[in-house]
């Protein structure tokens, strides 16, 4: 009978522990009993009222989209995430007239701090948490609502990062 290689066993030993590691999770890098989520409310320091309504929406959605987690009431929920708007600084010069007489601003800029948690229900545990999560957004005169969704957009993809990158 011969014996298998190092080779061998080494593939099959990577074999097993990669795919123990794809199925021990559900929703990325969560354990596998959080299927359900709760997107509470985002406290607000800022004096704007559409961000944080703003931002649990489209957290919603990307927690179900990207991550597979339905949505739940918070007693019901085996995740909860909580946040808080920080910051949201608006009508930062990007490009201006050619012309130094005038000084109109062709593209703005905007940005938006949070403080966010993902905490597991079931353990206690805070799953993920980091404070400052910031990004921007460009916006033309008058269009700001677009800046502000492309800031939210990509607050939402650092915190479903963050949250799949939970090994």
């Amino acid at each position: 009978m011969r014996m298998p290689s190092r080779r061998s066993l080494l593939v099959a030993l990577l074999s097993v522990t990669v795919t123990g590691c794809l199925y021990g999770f559900a929703g990325g890098g969560l354990p596998t009993h959080i299927r359900t989520v709760a997107v509470m409310p985002f406290d607000n320091e800022t004096a704007t009222p559409e961000v944080p309504r703003e931002l649990q929406e489209a957290l919603r959605r990307g927690m179900q989209d990207r991550l597979g987690l339905r949505d739940a009431p918070e007693d019901r929920a085996s995740a909860v995430v909580r946040g808080t708007v920080t910051r949201y600084e608006l009508d930062i010069p990007v490009g201006f007239s050619a012309n130094p007489n005038q000084a109109t601003s062709a593209r703005r800029r905007l940005r938006v701090l949070v403080d966010i948690e993902i905490v597991d229900q079931v353990t206690g545990k805070v799953l993920w948490q980091k404070t400052g999560v910031s990004a921007e957004g460009e916006y033309a005169d008058r269009g700001e609502a677009e800046g502000r969704k492309q800031a939210i957009d990509r607050i939402v993809t650092e915190i479903i990062e963050g949250a799949q990158s939970q090994w």
